[in-house]
């Protein structure tokens, strides 16, 4: 096997690994989808193990550049090797750099739990925060509990550690355990990292401060604010919710978030609201969106989106004196036609009794939700796992962003 086609091997695996990041979360993408590209992602690596050291030697040099997206490749072969030199190398060259990390946990995430159970414990044990903050993040991802060191990542003085723990104890099923580790100061902690982390896990236990938390979060933005949002939502008593997404809805800085928080609530009573904010270009498709979550119209399958109108660009300005070069985050949505879908609403509406709670068009039962893991699309299947997360405290949360052979054997036991 030539270099050039081991170089190949690496940058299409990189290249694969930014293609999953910005897909997992996509409004389009399926689990279906997850696991074509997993599949394609995995060939690339197996080119690279098949390389042997040739493979090794390619990824390191490549990690001189310091993109996020060479370290995947490269972690997924050092750990797999077990070879300790390659593996404190990767973490060595690091720098703490928060985009590489993610890669080399993602590569953690990527290996089975057998393969990475040992490695996870030695960074565990590390006596570097950042090294176990590695290690916390990882276990979190396989959903494996690692018992005693939670509990110290929450008493040391390394920021980024104690957000990851306190995040990992809503993803493991372990929110209501944070009443003991003076919860009320962690939702008043100066470092929003840690006061977020505090605040998203403690709701999923319904803590009521932790709830009201998350809500500031919302209001002003921050960087935070669709999680939070997503989650206190879920979390408040269906009149306290709707007076919130009205008050959302009173100013144009967050009528934007009061869309998103009509398909959140997945009352029926704000699918006329949706309809109207349909008629206003820089809403159509987050209502659109927000519809299809309430009722399970698909509005493009069921032919009911329209063209682009125009004299709107779909993504980043063309202007070259625009800075905001940031890609449009409807950009995967389709322009909804609103008169076909107003119409569609008159004709079944008596399909949808009110007073209930709607997940793509069903009630929101845990027999619903599981169904929705196993045939929605991202941002659905993020809606439905964390509803069951509500629904069953104690149960980890189920993770929609794992690998896709891995999901689609848990959806089953879910």
């Amino acid at each position: 096997m030539t270099n050039g086609i081991i170089s190949q091997f690496a940058d299409e695996a990189a290249f694969l690994w930014v293609l999953r990041s910005g897909s997992i979360g996509a409004p389009h993408f399926s689990l279906c989808d997850l696991t074509q590209l997993d599949e394609r992602l995995e060939a690339h690596i197996d080119g690279l193990r098949v390389a042997g050291d040739a493979g090794w030697d390619i990824c390191k040099t490549a990690l001189d550049c310091q993109y996020a997206e060479t370290f995947f490749p490269a972690a997924v072969l050092a750990f797999e090797s077990g070879d300790q030199a390659r593996i404190q190398g990767i973490i060595a060259a690091l720098n703490k750099e928060p985009k590489c990390t993610n890669a080399l946990i993602s590569a953690l995430g990527w290996l089975t739990q057998e393969q990475s159970a040992a490695h996870i414990e030695n960074l565990l044990a590390d006596q570097s925060s950042f090294v176990r903050y590695i290690g916390i993040a990882a276990s979190a991802i396989h959903r494996h509990d690692p018992g005693q060191h939670l509990s110290k990542a929450l008493n040391d003085v390394y920021p980024l550690l104690i957000a990851r723990g306190l995040r990992a104890f809503g993803e493991l099923g372990r929110s209501r355990e944070l009443d003991n580790y003076n919860l009320p100061n962690l939702l008043a902690d100066s470092d929003d990292m840690i006061r977020f982390a505090a605040a998203w896990s403690a709701s999923l236990a319904g803590i009521p401060a932790a709830v009201e938390t998350l809500k500031s979060f919302v209001v002003p933005e921050s960087t935070y604010s669709k999680k939070a949002l997503n989650t206190a939502l879920r979390q408040m008593e269906p009149t306290v919710a709707l007076s919130w997404q009205q008050q959302l809805a009173d100013s144009p800085e967050t009528i934007r978030f009061a869309t998103i928080s009509a398909g959140i609530l997945g009352d029926t009573a704000l699918v006329p609201w949706l309809i109207e904010q349909m008629k206003t270009p820089a809403l159509a498709r987050v209502a659109g969106e927000a519809f299809t979550l309430i009722t399970g119209i698909d509005n493009e399958l069921d032919e009911m989106n329209s063209a682009q109108p125009e004299g709107l660009t779909a993504g980043p300005s063309d202007d070259p004196k625009d800075n905001n070069v940031a890609l449009d985050e409807d950009e995967n949505l389709p322009w909804p036609n609103v008169e076909l879908l107003a119409a569609w609403w008159d004709r079944n509406k008596g399909n949808y009794p009110g007073g209930t709670r709607y997940l793509l068009g069903k009630p929101v039962t845990a027999d619903n939700l599981r169904q929705v893991l196993k045939t929605g699309r991202q941002r659905q299947r993020s809606a439905a796992a964390l509803e069951l997360a509500i629904m069953q405290p104690g149960q980890p949360l189920f993770d929609v962003l794992a690998r896709g052979c891995r999901q689609l054997t848990e959806v089953g036991s879910v």
